[in-house]
């Protein structure tokens, strides 16, 4: 990967067929289209990929799908993380990682460790780890907040520990880390709402969900910010506000999932426990796309 992670990453969704089983066609055609609107990285088998309800056999065969269809023209990052410590350890050691760019590891949830704990659970990771290592805090899925203290002390003690995934919705938070990060160190956004103000305190760059149906302005309003073009990257950030919205209202993936059927790159099924989005959130998605003009 770049010497700094930056720019738009595309939390990539796993197309699934009516008979549940994932649809390997369409996500080749998702990841042509992200790339073909020039994205700069994908991040497969993240939380917006259903990775939970994937097997271990169905995570492998999606990466390698995945390589295969991005074919070396962006940096891959894999999800790896979970809630028992050695478990991802083990994983890790089991994962061949030559077109692998970086991990991203969420925070451990449902057991909600202390600081102590987290930061211990991550020093463990990065011990192990033969690539660049990026932090995911989402409390929202979690319950438990990686701290920006404990954020900056896994960033100054482990050299590839490399960025946070930061969507604690904390922008006091995030400027602290932001404030007092090592050189090097990235911040990126983990709420597409929050992207424009996040770059606009100094970030590097999104793991977006978005960026699966609007990789095009999604990506132009991230180079309009890195470049201080504020006034244009506004009218884009404005231009989304609803679709965003809409995206999540009643939960993701389903929302871009729904986005991604209307759009016809996949089909709009979902894996229980998850369920597809309300029919009036489905009409106003699709009200939103058809009329959408980017600025």
């Amino acid at each position: 990967m770049q010497d700094k992670i930056k720019g738009t990453g595309v939390a990539i969704i796993t197309p699934f067929t009516k008979q549940g089983k994932v649809d390997y066609p369409s996500l080749e055609k998702l990841v042509g289209y992200i790339i073909n609107n020039k994205v700069d990285f994908v991040v497969a088998l993240g939380t917006t990929s259903e990775a939970a309800t994937l097997s271990e056999n169905e995570k492998s065969a999606v990466m390698s799908h995945v390589i295969k269809s991005v074919a070396g023209r962006i940096p891959i990052v894999m999800g790896i993380g979970g809630n028992n410590t050695q478990q991802v350890i083990d994983t890790i050691g089991n994962t061949n990682f030559d077109d692998i760019s970086a991990i991203l590891t969420v925070a451990p949830y449902y057991n909600k460790p202390n600081q102590r704990g987290l930061f211990a659970h991550f020093s463990a990771i990065a011990d192990v780890c033969p690539v660049p290592l990026i932090l995911y805090n989402v409390p929202s899925r979690t319950s438990s907040n990686i701290a920006a203290k404990t954020v900056l002390k896994l960033a100054a003690e482990h050299n590839n520990i490399v960025a946070v995934k930061e969507a604690s919705g904390d922008l006091n938070q995030i400027t602290e880390i932001l404030r007092k990060r090592p050189a090097g160190f990235s911040v990126l956004s983990g709420d597409d709402a929050l992207t424009y103000p996040m770059m606009a305190l100094g970030a590097d760059g999104v793991i977006s969900v978005v960026a699966n149906a609007f990789p095009a302005a999604f990506s132009q309003m991230l180079r309009l910010m890195a470049n201080r073009q504020f006034d244009d990257a506004l009218a884009i950030h404005y231009s989304l506000t609803d679709i965003i919205e809409q995206l999540f209202k009643d939960g993701n993936p389903g929302g871009v999932k729904a986005a991604l059927s209307v759009m016809d790159i996949c089909e709009n099924y979902l894996r229980l426990p998850l369920v597809t989005v309300e029919e009036t959130v489905y009409s106003e998605l699709k009200r939103l796309i058809e009329n959408y003009r980017q600025p």
